[in-house]
C-alpha cells in the first residue's frame, strides 16, 4: 500500500481546515499557502472530499471550504479513502474488484487480509482531531 499524492492532500486540506474551523469557510488558496501545495492539486483534494460528504463549500468572495462535522468524528480512514479509493494492500481485496481465481488456493492471501485488517484499524483509530 502507498498513499499517493490525492490522499497526502485530502488529509492536509482537512488538517488545514480543522485548525481553522473557527474561522467560517476557508479559502482553498490560503490552504495552499500555509500547506504550500499547488492550488490546482487542493482543488482536485476539496472536490473529492466534498463529493465525499466531508467538507461543504461556499462560493463567492467569503466562500471556501469547511468541515460539515467536528474534526473528532472523521477518522483518518475515512479521508484518505476519499482521495485514494482503496487502501488495500493488493488489488484482490479492493472493494469492487473480481474474485481472484486463485483466492481458494493463494498462499499469500491470508498474510494481505491481515495487513488490511491492521492498516484499516490503525486509520481508524486516528481521528482529524488527533493531528489537528
Amino acid at each position: 500500500m502507498m498513499i499517493t499524492t490525492k490522499g497526502r492532500n485530502a488529509l492536509k486540506v482537512m488538517i488545514d481546515l480543522a485548525q481553522h474551523s473557527g474561522e467560517g469557510f476557508v479559502s482553498l488558496s490560503d490552504i495552499a499557502e500555509r500547506q504550500r501545495e499547488s492550488l490546482k492539486y487542493l482543488e482536485t483534494s476539496a472536490k473529492q472530499l466534498s463529493t465525499a460528504g466531508l467538507v461543504v463549500s461556499a462560493r463567492g468572495k467569503s466562500g471556501g471550504y469547511k468541515l460539515s462535522r467536528p474534526a473528532d468524528e472523521y477518522t483518518v480512514a475515512e479521508i484518505l479513502l476519499s482521495g485514494e479509493g482503496s487502501l488495500a494492500p493488493v488489488s484482490c481485496l479492493e472493494e469492487g474488484s473480481a474474485p481472484c481465481e486463485n483466492a481458494g488456493t493463494c498462499c499469500t492471501l491470508p498474510l494481505f487480509k491481515e495487513l488490511d485488517e491492521v492498516i484499516m484499524k490503525f486509520l481508524n483509530s486516528k481521528k482529524l482531531s488527533d493531528l489537528a
